[in-house]
């Protein structure tokens, strides 16, 4: 059934219940278990055309052992609003199985005033529709995942890195918290990253190019770095168990990100 805005019901709610209460970092039996992330472009598939423009969720599966599988749902320019509005949920819990991990982060573009297909207030539609992710996810008894949104490469005058993401990252934790959700602070752990960094080294983390001066996605480099962020934040919540992750503490060169020749379905 389609998901829309409703609270996800389904007759096997009672066995939902007990897998969602499991815990978080026990397999659901010996077969691979699948990671699907739902988000925007920071995390999105990038392809050929947009080199060297590279979403985290590319760089993830480099920390991941070979039986958590990587599903990457995450679209360029999708709000919670559009990804629900899309259908795009639906299609992630028609695959989705017990046991496997649903990781939602958006943000980016909820916060555009202006266009009425992307924006949620913080307070309001944008936790209603992360309670329906949560929902929809524990529905098919597979655990949700919120994590707040990366930060963008943003610098006051005197190099202190700042927040752009307004009262989202607050909303967010405060779902997390009221449905008893894994939450991975990648938005704080970002920024404290681009603070170390500096204004300067940032650039070459950010799809910096000799056209272009993107401060929002990532290069291999940012990508890999993120992606490193999100493991440890898995592992540090227990979501997955040191035996599902691999080189978290070490060099992942840049060479081994690859963008496919065309995308397939372009949307």
């Amino acid at each position: 059934m389609s998901v829309g805005r409703r609270a996800v019901v389904t007759a096997g709610a009672g066995l939902a219940l007990a897998l969602a209460g499991a815990s978080p970092a026990r397999s659901q039996g010996p077969s691979m278990r699948t990671l699907f992330i739902a988000g925007d472009s920071t995390a999105a598939q990038k392809y050929a055309d947009a080199a060297p423009e590279t979403g985290w969720g590319m760089a993830l599966p480099f920390f991941l052992h070979r039986d958590v599988r990587v599903s990457n749902h995450a679209v360029n320019g999708r709000s919670t609003k559009s990804f629900l509005d899309e259908g795009r949920l639906d299609a992630i819990l028609a695959a989705i199985r017990p046991g496997d991990l649903l990781l939602v982060q958006f943000g980016h573009n909820d916060q555009k005033t202006a266009d009425p297909t992307r924006y949620t207030e913080p307070w309001s539609t944008y936790q209603d529709n992360l309670r329906v992710f949560v929902e929809g996810a524990r529905s098919r008894g597979a655990l949700p995942v919120l994590a707040t949104s990366v930060e963008r490469r943003k610098f006051a005058a005197d190099g202190t890195a700042l927040r752009t993401h307004g009262a989202y990252p607050a909303a967010m934790r405060e779902v997390a918290r009221a449905s008893d959700v894994p939450l991975l602070d990648i938005e704080s752990l970002s920024l404290a990253l681009w603070q170390g960094l500096g204004p300067e080294t940032t650039k070459t983390y950010f799809n910096w190019t000799a056209t272009e001066q993107d401060n929002t996605h990532f290069n291999p480099p940012g990508a890999i770095a993120v992606a490193r962020l999100v493991t440890a934040e898995l592992l540090r919540t227990h979501v997955l168990t040191p035996r599902e992750t691999r080189r978290v503490e070490d060099d992942v060169p840049a060479d081994r990100i690859t963008w496919p020749a065309s995308e397939e379905t372009r949307t």
